[in-house]
């Protein structure tokens, strides 16, 4: 199982990012799919979480509205479309499976020993 996740950079506040999950070695069509986030000094929290079909979906309340999640089952791949960003968006970022659950009910809940993505680096600054 591997998690891919690229698209982080320098943006300013106001700006967009789109983030990219490419993941490989699973049934990809089968999955929640979730990305997390870990700004420095902080815990590791949920930002947002896709059903198996891209169907049903969740958004932490700091970025609803701004952010956007998706899916291609076809290029086994989830986007993170970040918009209006924040410098409190500021982190690692990463996407997750648990190789469990195909339909989300509530926020991903992200446990160590599920499957993660190394991270992609976000730092919104002027």
């Amino acid at each position: 199982v591997q998690l891919q996740a690229s698209g982080g950079g320098l943006v300013q506040p106001g700006g967009s990012l789109r983030l990219s999950c490419a993941a490989s070695g699973f049934r990809f069509d089968k999955y929640v799919i979730g990305w997390f986030r870990q700004a420095p000094g902080k815990e590791r929290e949920v930002v947002s979480c896709i059903g198996s079909t891209g169907g049903n979906t969740y958004y932490a309340d700091s970025v609803r509205g701004r952010f956007t999640i998706s899916r291609d089952n076809a290029k086994n791949t989830v986007y993170l479309q970040m918009g209006s960003l924040k410098a409190e968006d500021t982190a690692v970022y990463y996407c997750q499976t648990d190789l469990y659950s195909d339909y989300v009910w509530g926020p991903c809940l992200g446990y160590e020993d599920d499957y993660w993505g190394q991270g992609t680096q976000v730092t919104v600054s002027s």
